[in-house]
């Protein structure tokens, strides 16, 4: 990284990407509040990485959360990667509590924590990270407004890296969409749904991707562009690594 940050939020942070991305920032020096509602996971995340990573048992919605954690810990990082699994069924099988699940969960908690690093705000030269969804530019039929959370969570960017420009905050704004990937709890549910309506089995819909994402890639790549103050606002995360959304 081109930057060290002293102290960095991760939400979501009990498993998949999240986890995977506190222990990266662990490595590089990084001290880690990890919030996320499975206090079992949390605490295995706090013996694996030890007294760098501090576990915080909550739903990360919470406005009041958002804002005293901001408060208490100063952090010039934050990684928006909580979320909700999607139920996975067509449009017309689903009803709207589903239909909304990751409105209220990924949309809700991203809107949640950059109103309150901009009215905190954050100190100057800080970076927000918003985990969205590849989906969110191709959409996803089976997984309610899943795609549609996401592409929300695009626009929150945009609309919070204005209100940091025009105030003269100098916070950053990053959004990263990953590409569907069976390395994920979230991801192999997907992988499975997919599989299903297409009539093959979990093992061959992988076979015909492209390339796996890891947890890892995700990470490095967090850090590589939360970590370069001349990166650009969009990227996609594929096996691949990295690209910059068109």
């Amino acid at each position: 990284m081109s930057h060290q940050f002293q102290t960095a939020v991760v939400t979501g942070a009990s498993r998949g990407f999240g986890r995977a991305i506190a222990a990266a920032l662990v490595a590089a020096g990084t001290e880690v509040v990890g919030v996320a509602r499975g206090a079992r996971d949390l605490r295995a995340v706090r013996d694996d990485l030890g007294g760098a990573f501090t576990p915080v048992n909550a739903d990360a919605t919470g406005e009041e959360l958002a804002r005293d954690v901001i408060h208490e810990h100063r952090p010039g990082l934050l990684v928006l990667n909580a979320g909700a699994t999607p139920h996975m069924a067509p449009v017309h099988e689903q009803s709207w509590e589903t239909f909304s699940r990751n409105w209220q969960a990924d949309t809700r908690h991203v809107f949640a924590w950059t109103r309150a690093a901009l009215r905190e705000p954050l100190a100057p030269g800080s970076v927000v990270v918003g985990m969205s969804s590849g989906a969110a530019l191709g959409g996803s039929p089976l997984s309610g407004g899943y795609a549609g959370a996401k592409a929300a969570v695009r626009y929150l960017r945009g609309y919070a890296a204005g209100e940091s420009e025009r105030a003269g905050l100098d916070i950053r704004f990053v959004t990263l969409l990953p590409q569907l990937t069976p390395a994920t709890g979230l991801g192999s549910v997907a992988v499975a749904g997919y599989a299903s309506r297409q009539g093959v089995d979990r093992e061959t819909f992988i076979e015909g991707m492209s390339s796996i994402l890891t947890p890892e890639q995700v990470a490095k790549a967090v850090l590589d562009l939360a970590g370069d103050p001349g990166s650009g606002p969009e990227y996609v995360i594929g096996g691949d690594g990295p690209r910059p959304v068109e």
